[in-house]
């Protein structure tokens, strides 16, 4: 009898290790949305260093899931929603993917990282006291566009002759030629706006800036160029254009010049928001960051093979100057 109640008592035991990892609570979930396609990779590894910093690894106490539109925009309110449906524990949303934000997620806090004012998109109340359930990060990169057409001019001084090409699908697209049209305006320069929806589209737009005799060109923000880097670096390189563009991703690529928020570091800082939030912080307490970190990098490389020679108050003040 002794012995047939120890052997029992040793099924119990055995059963404990099963009954403890079926009270452990679930792993949460996090959804991440993207408008582009192939550009998600090294964003997502940054995203996911900032939830380690806060203690979260990837397959270890957290999932991300990712919902990528493949620039196609009108799909990001269905796989927003789709996020929704799946109950995800927060959802991080970038760039054009933000607009995709919907009133009845109330429910599910929301991180943005983007370049537009959340203010002005109707996302938060304010930068510093968001209320509800979304905050996030940005770069309010629309106002960076008088500085970035300064640059040219000071890379081009004779220059009175500027482009801008812009994502025809996206909704920051007006705001980027209206500012850089005024901008260009009040000095007396002349603006021409291009814009593309399709590679062929790119294409075209750079045939149609050589044709306008066009001096330097600035490629506004967006994941459908994101995806193209090699495209733009190419085409620039080969018709001889002058072009700044927003991010360092460009000018890594054979891009002339670039100026912008760092986005791995800014993408980074969305990841540490979705991890307090998972510890229990609310969005509402969150205060909308603003990237710190604004990079001017020059390819020094590309400059010479355009036969520029970059004025040496330029080099001076580059965070980076690439060989």
């Amino acid at each position: 009898m002794k012995r047939r109640t120890f052997i029992a008592g040793l099924g119990s035991a055995a059963a404990w290790p099963m009954v403890a990892r079926a009270q452990q609570p679930a792993m949460p979930v996090v959804g991440y949305l993207y408008p582009g396609g192939r550009s998600a990779e090294p964003l997502l590894s940054a995203f996911r260093r900032g939830l380690s910093e806060i203690g979260y690894i990837e397959g270890h106490n957290v999932a991300i899931e990712l919902r990528a539109a493949n620039n196609e925009y009108p799909r990001l309110p269905e796989l927003f929603a789709d996020l929704v449906r799946r109950r995800v524990a927060v959802i991080a949303v970038f760039g054009e993917a933000a607009f995709a934000v919907k009133a009845d997620s109330n429910s599910i806090p929301i991180v943005f990282n983007m370049g537009a004012d959340p203010v002005q998109a109707g996302l938060v109340a304010s930068l510093n006291r968001p209320g509800g359930n979304v905050t996030g990060i940005t770069t309010i990169s629309l106002d960076l566009t008088t500085k970035r057409l300064g640059l040219l001019h000071d890379l081009l001084p004779q220059a009175t002759r500027f482009a801008v090409l812009v994502d025809k699908n996206q909704q920051t697209a007006s705001g980027y030629s209206t500012n850089f049209q005024t901008a260009a305006s009040t000095r007396g320069w002349q603006t021409e706006v291009f814009a593309a929806s399709t590679s062929s589209d790119i294409d075209a737009a750079f045939a149609g800036i050589v044709q306008k005799r066009t001096d330097a060109l600035f490629v506004a923000a967006s994941s459908f160029f994101r995806d193209r880097i090699v495209q733009f670096t190419t085409l620039a390189a080969r018709l001889a254009m002058p072009a700044i563009f927003v991010e360092r991703a460009y000018s890594e690529a054979g891009g002339l010049i670039s100026y912008g928020a760092n986005l791995l570091d800014q993408t980074r800082l969305s990841g540490t928001y979705v991890g307090r939030i998972l510890k229990g912080e609310k969005p509402a307490d969150l205060p909308v960051q603003q990237a710190a970190r604004i990079e001017l990098i020059i390819n020094l490389q590309t400059a010479r093979i355009f036969g520029l020679t970059i004025p040496e108050t330029l080099l001076a003040t580059a965070d980076e100057v690439i060989q």
